[in-house]
């Protein structure tokens, strides 16, 4: 089981290096967005450092949205999700693999460009730790989440506006525990029962999403 875990994981790897820009275009995005704001609203340092947090998070939320329309679309086309239901492996199992390839090219590359980003926008190093250890756990959420609003809409035509009206309610609770930890951190208040909490929310969406995403799949191709 867990060799076909690995392989199902090295295959979207695989195939995501020879379409670079798959990997490349969410990362470019999250670093326009987060490098407008400055031009639009000026450099003000003090101002930036407020707003620094709800820009970056909003900005990986918008990114991650960007990267959910191929996330299961090729495998819906090309038969590959009809093949991996009749495997004699759990669908939710292989289902985890895809996921975690995806939080691996896509929201793994926000953590190690947020560095430049922390320090574009003013953060000190004790604000930066709070928004890292928030895109840490926050962004595996969004993947998941995300996930099974690709699941609901992979059949349809034009799914990717029923997917932001799926994904962006579902994630307002992520933002919010997210910019309050954030913040708890600029006034220099214990921020550790925030992170709690979205570490609750991340166990909860790895043990419930994969199978809500098989189901959902499963109606897709029904």
């Amino acid at each position: 089981m867990f060799n076909a875990f690995y392989q199902v994981l090295q295959k979207e790897i695989i195939s995501a290096f020879r379409h670079p820009s798959e990997i490349l275009n969410p990362v470019w995005f999250f670093v326009i967005v987060v490098t407008l704001f400055p031009l639009a609203i000026g450099t003000d340092p003090n101002l930036l450092a407020r707003i620094a947090p709800g820009i970056i998070w909003v900005a990986a939320l918008l990114a991650a949205l960007l990267s959910f329309e191929r996330l299961f679309k090729d495998d819906f086309v090309d038969g590959t999700l009809e093949q991996l239901m009749l495997t004699p492996y759990p669908l939710a199992w292989l289902i985890s693999a895809k996921i975690l390839a995806h939080w691996l090219l896509t929201g793994a590359p926000l953590l190690l460009i947020s560095p430049l980003l922390a320090l574009f926008l003013g953060l000190d190093i004790k604000t930066y730790w709070a928004l890292f250890l928030t895109l840490l756990i926050g962004t595996p959420i969004l993947s998941l989440l995300g996930s099974i609003g690709v699941a609901l809409t992979v059949g349809l035509r034009k799914g990717g506006i029923l997917l932001s009206l799926i994904m962006l309610p579902l994630s307002i609770p992520i933002l919010i525990f997210a910019t309050m930890a954030i913040d708890a951190a600029v006034v220099g208040q214990p921020y550790i029962g925030l992170l709690a909490l979205l570490g609750a929310m991340l166990v909860t969406s790895i043990t419930l999403a994969p199978f809500a995403i098989a189901a959902s799949l499963r109606v897709s191709l029904s």
